[in-house]
């Protein structure tokens, strides 16, 4: 048997665990007049990460946004219409080809997204309090690799 010194950390577990806590944490700081309905929490990981992919990409299509969270389809329509409802983006048929549906930030959505760079900025100044810029380093190809690695 082996003992514990020599069995590989719990990478898999850590990971998803680490994940979880990360979105339970930005969900509970995105509560407030800007929270999606019917999500209960407020802005969570992923209306943050359509907020973020809009204001870097300005009017990217849907499938973009699906592709660039890798969502599947059916979950990102979901999420951008309770986004819609909550008028934190704008859906548009492309001038060019009606069948390509545009997005848009609305101004409550660029308020939104105020909110959620301030939250990411103090989750970063938590996550990274104590571990040296190597660890950190090390972490972020290690993660890089994972996402490479398991397309």
């Amino acid at each position: 048997m082996t003992d514990d010194r020599q069995r590989p950390p719990r990478l898999v577990f850590l990971t998803t665990a680490a994940e979880r806590q990360m979105r339970r944490w930005i969900a509970r700081r995105g509560a407030g007049p800007t929270s999606v309905p019917g999500n209960g929490h407020g802005i969570g990981a992923p209306a943050a990460g359509v907020l973020l992919h809009l204001a870097d990409h300005p009017d990217a299509t849907v499938g973009e946004v699906t592709a660039a969270l890798r969502a599947s389809p059916a979950g990102a329509s979901g999420l951008l219409a309770r986004m819609e409802r909550a008028d934190l983006v704008r859906r548009r048929t492309d001038p060019d080809d009606r069948r390509t549906v545009r997005l848009d930030l609305t101004p409550a959505g660029t308020a939104a997204l105020d909110d959620v760079r301030a939250a990411l900025a103090e989750l970063n100044d938590r996550l990274t309090d104590g571990v040296s810029p190597d660890e950190l380093a090390t972490v972020a190809r290690w993660l890089e690799h994972v996402t490479r690695t398991l397309p």
